[in-house]
């Protein structure tokens, strides 16, 4: 049995020996190889986890925290792990057992070609909303400034400082720990945006400047839809930033196209990541709000998912 774990500090004070308590949790598996470590991911997530999906949290865990790849965890499974490497890809399991996103427990994912950091305070990235960054890019718009609305983890305002460099770009959150994290990542991928603490639904837009493109992924989950979400989801991702109340689903996109005319320049755009049920509705909504060239486009599912319009 191979035990993980410091042996209690023993610290002189006054003239008395004081035990402190240990630095990490005592771990037990069979021994200190690979394999071990492997049987102890299927065994302590098969009720929560598929075998692929284990499968792949564990070759996740050991290429971020030891820079493996599946080839390298198939060669070297019978291989001897430090304890020090033993730590690493053993401590997530914890976290990962009780249903904790494993974006969390690993603190970052890749987005857009950029590493971000991650935690409880933001949502994590979704593949549609790099679909959006994709589409803004492509659509070959030039935008000299840009308006993130709602950017969280500020996923969507550095993707596109990164694409489009000589733009302006501010993100606004009503979250301070949201805008603290968009902060850190903005820090650690040397992209220059501004932040603001902004409440769309309570504040107007207009102190904050003009703007050649205002973006959004808002909250657009009716919470009637919160018991078909998986736990990770439901249990530890931002409820702020993910529900919107049943009784008015288009609350966020309504609120944010009207007062996005305030700072929209004339002839610019307006682009959304929508609830694939209500894509189609907030196109409506914009052009009764007299926006031109609505367009509602497809995820890659073929969901209606994302909206654009022309102020």
């Amino acid at each position: 049995m191979f035990v993980i774990g410091h042996a209690l500090e023993r610290r002189k004070v006054k003239g008395r020996v004081r035990r402190c308590p240990a630095t990490f949790a005592r771990v037990r598996i069979a021994d200190n190889r690979v394999v071990s470590v492997l049987e102890q991911y299927h065994a302590q997530l098969a009720e929560r986890y598929s075998e692929s999906e284990v499968r792949a949290i564990t070759h996740t865990v050991f290429c971020e925290r030891l820079g493996w790849d599946r080839s390298q965890i198939e060669l070297r499974k019978f291989e001897s792990l430090s304890e020090s490497e033993l730590l690493k890809v053993y401590l997530p399991l914890k976290r990962l057992r009780a249903g904790e996103p494993m974006q969390y427990v690993l603190g970052e994912v890749e987005f857009h070609g950029l590493r971000l950091s991650v935690a409880p305070g933001v949502l994590i990235p979704r593949p549609e909303t790099e679909e959006l960054v994709d589409h803004i890019v492509g659509s070959g718009i030039m935008p000299s400034s840009i308006l993130d609305i709602g950017t969280g983890s500020g996923c969507i305002a550095l993707a596109l400082k990164r694409a489009l460099p000589n733009a302006r770009v501010v993100g606004t959150d009503v979250s301070a720990v949201a805008l603290a994290i968009a902060q850190r990542n903005a820090e650690r991928n040397g992209l220059e945006v501004d932040w603001l603490l902004h409440d769309i639904l309570l504040d107007d837009l207009s102190p904050v400047g003009q703007f050649e493109l205002v973006v959004s992924n808002p909250p657009y989950i009716p919470r009637a839809e919160e018991p078909t979400l998986s736990s990770q989801v439901r249990e530890h991702e931002p409820h702020l930033a993910l529900f919107v109340e049943d009784e008015d689903p288009l609350l966020f996109f309504r609120t944010i196209a009207a007062k996005a005319k305030e700072v929209l320049i004339p002839g610019t755009r307006i682009w959304f990541e929508g609830h694939w049920l209500h894509a189609p509705a907030v196109g409506t909504v914009l052009e009764e709000m007299g926006y031109t060239a609505v367009e509602v486009m497809s995820d890659l599912s073929g969901h209606p998912r994302f909206i654009r319009a022309q102020r």
